[in-house]
């Protein structure tokens, strides 16, 4: 894979000339799969997709619904690491990472992170707003979270979900009695995790009537959605003011990232809170009826495409979150690659009846 070593060795993660080199890189990724996994082939051939001479852009490479990868297991070679959906759907998708995409992923999260200010070499106090480490938990999510722990050297952890013989349970009166410590200490205190479990933490302050002024430099950061907790998803102007109001973090203090563990890239917001869209990846938004590719501004299915992994035939996927694609450079933190907003979720009888109308994407593929 020299051309995925290539397009994530790329200094710049916000590069929008090399546009060439991820068509390039995903043909290689191509390749791969349709030689190393029976229904991607199949799939691919249902398309009517016969080789990587017929994928002239990266528009027309074979997609996957993510919807599909929790009920078939799709394996493409050797891995060393497997991660699983968060199963909210009761189903998961499981996917896996040979060696390459490890060192891939490790190359791109520290040019990300580097980027936007985030790694650190001062020890701070992480409160992480997720699962606590199980050997039964092998959600993406959950290793996800305790990576981001590594990007400021770890003094202590505190874990808000912990594990029960019940299954893991919320401990908000833990993480408050953790607050009362680190207010009156010198070291940031980051939070990581769960925004749905941060603002729950906002309103539960605010409803006992406590704030706390954490250290200089803490911060927060946001990851792995709202998920059974959608619909009470706040609003980014009431969690700021509420961030700032029970904890004293300003929002140039608050990171939010984006991804899915079929989409293993790191999209992480700007100053002006715009998830642009990385060198390493590529979007495309997809008229839910037809699937045809939409133009920018229009709001659409998210698909997903990077040739991030070779294991897991994940280099095109079709997510159930419907986005518009930015122009960036109307954008004013000054990074011209075009930018995702999330503007709502598919209910699931919808991707149903979008799957059914789309039916040669599932062609040749038994679930």
């Amino acid at each position: 894979m020299k051309l995925r070593r290539k397009l994530f060795a790329s200094k710049d993660p916000y590069d929008c000339t090399r546009s060439q080199l991820f068509l390039d890189a995903c043909k290689e990724n191509y390749s791969h799969l349709i030689t190393h996994c029976d229904d991607y082939r199949k799939i691919s051939e249902g398309l009517g997709i016969k080789g990587v001479s017929d994928i002239k852009g990266v528009a027309d490479l074979p997609v996957i619904p993510t919807m599909l990868m929790k009920q078939h297991d799709f394996r493409s070679g050797r891995y060393m690491v497997m991660a699983t959906s968060s199963g909210t759907s009761g189903k998961m998708s499981h996917v896996r990472f040979e060696f390459g995409a490890l060192m891939a992923a490790l190359r791109m999260s520290i040019k990300v992170t580097r980027y936007h200010g985030i790694m650190s070499f001062k020890p701070c106090r992480y409160i992480v707003m997720g699962y606590k480490p199980h050997r039964s938990n092998k959600t993406a999510v959950a290793k996800t979270a305790y990576l981001t722990t590594f990007l400021a050297p770890a003094i202590s952890r505190k874990f808000i979900l912990k594990h029960t013989p019940d299954g893991y349970k919320p401990d908000f009166d833990g993480i408050v009695e953790a607050l009362k410590k680190y207010e009156k200490g010198k070291a940031p205190v980051r939070f990581m995790g769960f925004p749905s479990y941060t603002f729950f933490l906002f309103r539960l302050l605010e409803e006992r009537g406590l704030s706390f002024k954490l250290p200089k430099n803490s911060r927060i950061m946001l990851g792995g959605g709202w998920k059974q907790f959608y619909q009470e998803a706040a609003d980014k102007e009431t969690f700021y003011k509420l961030a700032k109001k029970t904890l004293n973090i300003d929002e140039e203090n608050i990171t939010e990232f984006f991804g899915a563990v079929e989409h293993p890239v790191l999209y992480t917001d700007c100053a002006a809170h715009h998830f642009h869209v990385p060198v390493y990846s590529n979007i495309v938004i997809r008229d839910p009826d037809t699937l045809e590719p939409l133009e920018m501004g229009k709001t659409g299915l998210v698909n997903l495409i990077s040739p991030l992994c070779k294991a897991t035939p994940i280099l095109s996927v079709m997510t159930d979150d419907l986005g518009i694609l930015h122009d960036g450079s109307t954008c004013p933190c000054g990074v011209k690659s075009p930018y995702l907003e999330i503007v709502g979720r598919v209910a699931p009888e919808d991707i149903k009846t979008c799957a059914a109308g789309a039916a040669d994407i599932l062609q040749g593929v038994k679930v």
